[in-house]
């Protein structure tokens, strides 16, 4: 009589070998979803639209609608540059404020590639909604031109329409840069909306800042492009090292807090 077959034990590399790491880019689309699933982010979301809504409203009545293409695009995204912010701030904080942490870097244990995650996809975002805004103001312009008789100027700065398009980026980028440095949903808010304007006049206020204030201050570095003008060298210049202050710093003081910051379960 033969004897019984003993099962083999599988062995080690065979086990773990079909486990394979969440990829990066199944983590941004993870990230990305999560900006609209919560009930915050999307009543953010319409309120952006409303906002929106009312200032091409006003400016198709004022002036009989008399305004450029590129003065629509910047008024389709002068509120995003002030709103979108706070769905990047709600994007960093998820998992702290809704006590998922745990779960989340149970499943990614590397902490900086989720940070990262949210970094790219916020910005994504940025970049989808900045092209919503062109094609708004495109529709509006075009609209006023058709109903109201407005003289067509469909000429755009190219400078204008990539500065705008970079404040979108850096603001986004900022949002995050704050939430993950204080990993609180209402303290990172209230930071990204009162520090810099509280900064920017202050700053203005006392004779020996003045002259720094357009290289330490995002707000007056940005001037120009919301106001719609093509800025020169200098103040690209001013543009980049505002960034490195109010949005670089954030976020890599962010990435590094994360990695180090105690998760608890409840």
């Amino acid at each position: 009589m033969s004897a019984p077959a003993v099962a083999r034990p599988t062995s080690h590399a065979g086990a773990t070998g079909a486990v394979r790491p969440v990829s990066f880019a199944t983590l941004t689309l993870v990230e990305w979803r999560k900006q609209l699933d919560t009930r915050a982010g999307r009543w953010l979301l319409v309120t952006i639209g409303i906002v929106t809504a009312a200032v091409l409203a006003i400016m198709a009545i004022v002036d009989g609608g008399n305004h450029s293409f590129e003065a629509f695009l910047v008024g389709t995204s002068t509120p995003m540059l002030l709103l979108l912010p706070i769905v990047g701030v709600l994007a960093a904080t998820s998992e702290w404020s809704q006590r998922t942490a745990l779960v989340t870097f149970a499943l990614e244990p590397r902490r900086t590639r989720v940070g990262l995650a949210k970094l790219l996809s916020a910005v994504a975002s940025g970049v989808v909604f900045f092209l919503g805004a062109v094609a708004l103001a495109a529709l509006a312009h075009l609209a006023v031109v058709v109903l109201r008789d407005a003289d067509p100027a469909w000429s755009l700065d190219a400078g204008v329409l990539g500065g705008l398009f970079l404040m979108v980026v850096l603001v986004m980028a900022q949002g995050i840069g704050f939430g993950l440095v204080l990993l609180n949903t209402p303290a990172a808010i209230v930071s990204l909306l009162v520090l810099p304007t509280v900064f920017t006049i202050v700053g203005s206020l006392i004779p020996g800042i003045v002259d720094a204030l357009p290289w330490i201050d995002l707000s007056t570095a940005s001037e120009p492009l919301l106001l719609g003008e093509a800025p020169d060298g200098e103040q690209w210049a001013h543009l980049a090292t505002a960034s490195l202050i109010w949005v670089v710093a954030p976020v890599v003081g962010g990435l590094v807090r994360v990695e180090r910051r105690e998760v608890k379960s409840a």
